[in-house]
């Protein structure tokens, strides 16, 4: 949640700025703002509730004094206080001297509002960024240091941070993280600071991440410190390759665009661990001791693909698994033998890292993220890539298809490497894999070819309801998911054998009720309940279904391909509604506050 940029460049600051925000939007979209230094020695702020774009503009009406290349930037999903200018960032001290941008929440920040009012200073927004402001300007009254009255302040907070803050009288910019992500990079054009690689991915070819406690003054170099003490850079990690990274930013479907990309995401992942799967070393390379059961730690559409995963192990392995919504993981009981994985499209979920710290010690936890350079990745005892590359619509698509792929493909791995399975068997199961990208896009056809009437006919339709059985109910939570967030119509997703325990009560006339057909012969009776009280049924899945997908009984991931009509259907539904599919109201990409 939220995206920060800051360069101190050779050429002016607002081309970079805004560039690195457009690309950062996913992240927050309720305002956005930046703030440069002029050639006067003042600051020239610029903030908007609109999207990221309406500061082009802004910028290019400036008539003061020239913009120089050095300033911060900020998009924001907000927490504290409403959706204003007044509440957008960057926030100034009261002389605006100091601009401030900053990530995360300040678990004390009204303590220190109230302590900052009565000696006198004045806020002018309702947001707990803007005590940073005020603290650095406090101390700033002893000590003309920036790098010393940062370190100072932030020595004072609670919660989270990454943050950045800029004095106009002086030029300097330091920079601080503590439980929020942040990285600095060097390159010819200037030295940058962003929460989030794809912001100036363009510029720079490897970065340094800002571990808890660093404090960074931005020079003609980076003077690198830790609570106060000073600090070696930490080793630079080489930019993610362009086809993983890039996207083209100006369009306006991302998320028609990654459900169009799943294809080609999946043939992408395969070729990469395929050939490592049925072998064990994809597991044995992971370092991690045998274990006996497994325990999904996550939240959202990453908690759907944890299902599915675990499902896999139980069903060709017999092992046990079970699923934790991570901010609820907090005191659940870990077994002997447990391999805790924990899902994170971004690896700085939150409520994932919370779950990470108060977990139990001695128990192995792998990570599987969309960055393995992430708080997440960083963090725990193993790292496994989903590869999906960057995915920039809130709601996720190829993310969650490449989680299921690599995740089953792990546990597959860990099957051979501890003998519960023979390497043959992987085999066919790894060659069910590979015909998954094929069946994605064969998928995707006839959801474009069938859908739009059945949109059209739902339109109207206050509720939905999906189910499955089996391996499909994961699928079918991921569906009603999918369509709560991108049309903010009520989707609820059951096992269909539990229809009679209470749903059915939902279902009346028209009542559209989407179900996964992966052939399971109890889905029959399920489906006539339904048409006898009047639902208008709407399958997807084997021969004969509404929306007809390949499917594989014995696909070690259940009915995959499933997933493509749903995610249509959510966003063709969206789209007929009017809503902006890649922008959901009250939601942003990355979780990163409790």
């Amino acid at each position: 949640m939220c995206g920060i940029i800051a360069c101190r460049a050779f050429e002016p600051a607002p081309g970079y700025l805004v560039a690195g925000l457009k690309r950062l939007e996913y992240r927050g979209y309720d305002s956005a703002g930046i703030a440069v230094s002029a050639a006067d020695g003042t600051t020239a702020v610029f903030r908007t509730i609109s999207r990221v774009d309406s500061l082009t503009g802004l910028v290019e009406d400036w008539d003061g004094p020239l913009l120089a290349g050095t300033g911060i930037g900020h998009t924001r999903w907000a927490t504290h206080g409403g959706v204003s200018v007044q509440n957008a960032h960057p926030h100034q001290d009261c002389e605006g001297r100091l601009s401030v941008v900053h990530n995360g929440i300040l678990d004390n920040a009204d303590r220190l509002r109230a302590e900052l009012v009565h000696a006198g200073h004045r806020f002018s927004s309702e947001v707990d960024s803007e005590v940073i402001c005020h603290l650095v300007e406090d101390r700033l009254l002893d000590s003309d240091d920036l790098l010393g009255a940062v370190s100072d302040a932030v020595a004072q907070l609670t919660g989270s941070w990454a943050l950045v803050v800029l004095d106009a009288r002086t030029g300097r910019m330091v920079a601080a993280a503590h439980r929020s992500p942040l990285l600095a990079a060097r390159s010819a054009a200037g030295i940058f600071l962003a929460s989030d690689i794809s912001a100036i991915g363009d510029w720079v070819d490897e970065f340094h991440i800002l571990a808890d406690g660093d404090v960074v003054e931005v020079t003609n170099d980076l003077v690198w410190t830790n609570s106060g003490i000073p600090a070696v850079v930490p080793a630079p990690i080489p930019r993610p390759p362009r086809p993983h990274f890039s996207l083209t930013v100006e369009a306006d479907d991302h998320m028609a665009a990654e459900i169009r990309e799943q294809p080609e995401a999946a043939a992408r992942l395969l070729e990469e661990v395929g050939g490592r799967i049925a072998t064990g070393e994809l597991w044995n390379d992971l370092g991690l001791p045998r274990f006996d059961r497994m325990r999904v730690v996550a939240c959202g559409t990453s908690l759907n693909a944890g299902e599915v995963i675990g499902s896999a192990l139980s069903r060709l392995g017999g092992l046990g698994h079970s699923s934790v919504v991570a901010s609820e993981a907090a005191g659940s009981v870990v077994e002997p033998g447990t391999l805790t994985v924990m899902i994170s499209q971004s690896g700085e979920t939150a409520d994932v890292l919370r779950a990470l710290e108060e977990g139990p010690e001695g128990s192995p936890v792998l990570a599987l993220v969309n960055n393995v350079h992430s708080t997440l990745g960083r963090k725990v005892d193993a790292v496994l890539s989903c590869a999906a590359g960057p995915e920039i619509g809130v709601a996720a698509t190829k993310t969650f298809v490449c989680q299921v792929i690599v995740g089953t493909g792990l546990v597959i791995s860990s099957l051979v490497a501890s003998g519960r399975m023979d390497v043959a068997r992987a085999h066919r199961l790894v060659n069910d894999l590979y015909l998954i990208p094929e069946q994605l896009a064969e998928a995707a056809a006839a959801a474009r070819a069938l859908l739009p009437p059945l949109v059209e006919e739902v339109r109207g339709a206050k509720g939905f309801l999906f189910l499955g059985r089996g391996a499909g109910v994961a699928y079918a939570a991921e569906g009603a998911l999918k369509l709560k967030e991108i049309t903010y119509r009520w989707a609820e997703a059951y096992p269909a054998g539990e229809l009679k325990h209470g749903p059915l009560a939902l279902v009346e006339e028209g009542t559209p009720v989407i179900v996964i057909d992966d052939d399971d012969h109890r889905l029959a009776g399920n489906i006539a309940e339904v048409r006898a009280r009047g639902g208008r049924i709407i399958t997807i899945g084997r021969l004969g279904s509404s929306v007809e997908v390949p499917l594989s009984l014995a696909a070690p991931c259940g009915p995959l391909a499933a997933v493509v009509p749903l995610q249509m259907l959510a966003l063709g539904l969206a789209v007929e509604l009017g809503f902006d599919a890649d922008k959901p109201r009250n939601l942003a990409k990355s979780v990163t506050v409790d």
